[in-house]
């Protein structure tokens, strides 16, 4: 059995759950299809206001399913390709959805899933979460983009360290690089998540897209481009009528009510 992925509503926050506990959540094309056609919907609903995305029971994931992989290796490499494809997309459409991600890690984030929860934008771990790039153990290169994630925060060396020897990071470390921004005790990363979403929930949409744009564009662009891109969506955010609110509540001193 694959892997799935599990939709819930939590007030203004869309759960997307992975879920094959019998695998530690293990990924599946099924996942990527399912997650890309999620994120396409909240996009479109005013209604959604953030977005976490788990495990299903104890672990958040697995990374790639090692028997699908010895499958496909000897009898479908073609069939391995399109996987990784699709596995590429999802991790896009959770770079460019204007809505804030959050990924709730807890137990393991091996491989592939240690990608996917640093394609989100916020990561809360457990302290005891087991973080790890296990692909030189069974002769593998990374996927899933981790060797951008991690090249645009870390030095080289460090990063090497993690794909080669494949050695758990502890959540400590991680956060301390700025890899992970909330540390829980065991079992409590969802809820810590869930408060987030929360408090994303009370700012302005537009404001939250427009700042996850121009911290994904950054790195193609020079500081006079990015500062010229800062100042046009500084006045179209100006013009919008959640600005106006915004600003009518601050001089009211009360709490904004914002579309």
């Amino acid at each position: 059995m694959s892997s799935e992925l599990h939709t819930e509503r939590r007030g203004s926050t869309l759960v997307l759950t992975i879920s094959d506990p019998a695998s530690r959540n293990s990924l599946s094309d099924q996942v990527y299809a399912a997650g890309i056609e999620a994120l396409g919907v909240a996009e479109s609903d005013p209604g959604v206001r953030a977005i976490v995305l788990r495990g299903d029971g104890g672990h958040f994931s697995a990374g790639g399913n090692v028997s699908r992989l010895r499958h496909n290796r000897d009898a479908a490499p073609d069939a391995q390709g399109q996987t990784l494809q699709a596995f590429h997309d999802f991790v896009e459409a959770l770079r460019v959805c204007p809505k804030p991600v959050i990924a709730a890690v807890e137990g393991a984030a091996a491989g592939g899933g240690f990608s996917l929860a640093l394609a989100c934008d916020l990561v809360v771990a457990a302290a005891d979460a087991r973080l790890v790039l296990s692909y030189g153990r069974i002769g593998l290169s990374p996927d899933g983009g981790i060797t951008w994630q991690l090249m645009q925060r870390l030095p080289r060396g460090r990063v090497l360290q993690w794909i080669w020897l494949g050695e758990p990071v502890p959540v400590a470390e991680l956060q301390a690089l700025g890899l992970v921004n909330w540390v829980t005790d065991s079992g409590q990363a969802f809820a810590k998540a869930l408060e987030v979403a929360d408090r994303l929930a009370a700012c302005a949409p537009n404001a939250i897209a427009s700042a996850k744009d121009l911290v994904n564009q950054w790195p193609q662009r020079t500081l006079a481009q990015q500062a010229a891109l800062e100042r046009t969506q500084f006045l179209e955010n100006l013009a919008h009528p959640n600005t106006a609110e915004g600003l009518a509540a601050f001089a009211a001193k009360r709490p904004p009510a914002f579309e």
